[in-house]
């Protein structure tokens, strides 16, 4: 019987004395796609569909990284020491050759992987997110901020405001998106603590004010570039601007959505991520 991401055990791996957390699901030939979660994320903020969906046809990995949800240790403050405990999770799993899935901080998170680690990595999605120097990581916690006022005046949830249009399509699918992401009730994850996020605030600054991206004109893996065309968190720009400095890469803007196009256009994600990743 296959297993779907409500169901999943959340198993723990011995990362240089440190235990991170994780869930598995799916099967098949193909090369592990492993996820890499969004500012403030745990292992319940990816959406089922989209896990599911991509779980079909091979095995997925959703990890929490040094600190976040229920792994253990302190979060570091940049990206580049993210992407370390990334690769010592990888390793840790036994795996020579994963594919990527990076969501908004997660994206750089790989971005990074495939630079300092370009054997360990065949292919990569970068989703949401941003190339070092790129505008926007630095005001994530304003936004979050301002999300939150709007979400209790409103008694919405702040992802309606940071990942989806204002626009009644788009918050529609924001609904659905949410009602989705409650369908696990037991062994649920841990939240990201506030040390956790005020790490990450750290490291999203770090990033934006980092030098140019030189390293991505020698990532050779081919990369599959996604955003809405309205994303109100990394603006869609960066997006426009990884497609051009990665010299193997498609990119695909979804209309009438923003930072969480993915979950807003789940059947066309799961449905290109498929392809690309079979190609």
């Amino acid at each position: 019987m296959t297993v779907s991401s409500k169901e999943a055990a959340t198993k723990t791996v011995d990362v240089d004395g440190t235990p991170f957390a994780y869930r598995e699901l799916g099967a098949g030939p193909g090369v592990p796609l492993v996820f890499l979660h969004h500012f403030t994320a745990v292992l319940d903020d990816w959406d089922p569909a989209v896990v599911d969906g991509l779980a079909a046809e091979r095995q997925v990995i959703l990890v929490d990284l040094r600190g976040v949800g229920a792994s253990g240790g302190t979060t570091p403050d940049s990206v580049e020491a993210m992407a370390d405990d990334a690769v010592a999770f990888i390793d840790a799993l036994g795996l020579a050759t994963v594919d990527l899935l990076g969501f908004s901080l997660g994206g750089m998170v790989a971005q990074i992987i495939a630079q300092q680690r370009p054997d360990l990595v065949r292919r990569m999605i970068l989703a949401g997110t941003s190339p070092a120097g790129g505008p926007g990581p630095a005001g994530a916690g304003s936004l979050l901020q301002d999300a939150i006022q709007q979400a209790t005046s409103k008694g919405r949830h702040p992802k309606h405001f940071l990942f989806f249009s204002p626009t009644p399509t788009s918050q529609a699918a924001a609904d659905a998106f949410l009602t989705r992401l409650d369908e696990r009730t037991e062994d649920r994850d841990t939240p990201a603590s506030n040390e956790t996020i005020g790490a990450q605030l750290t490291a999203l600054a770090k990033w934006e004010t980092g030098t140019s991206p030189v390293g991505l004109a020698h990532v050779q893996q081919p990369t599959l570039v996604i955003n809405g065309d309205d994303d109100a968190m990394l603006p869609t720009i960066n997006s426009f601007h990884l497609a051009e400095l990665l010299p193997n890469a498609k990119l695909s803007v979804y209309p009438d959505s923003g930072h969480g196009a993915l979950f807003q256009h789940h059947d066309l994600f799961v449905q290109q991520v498929g392809a690309f990743l079979r190609d």
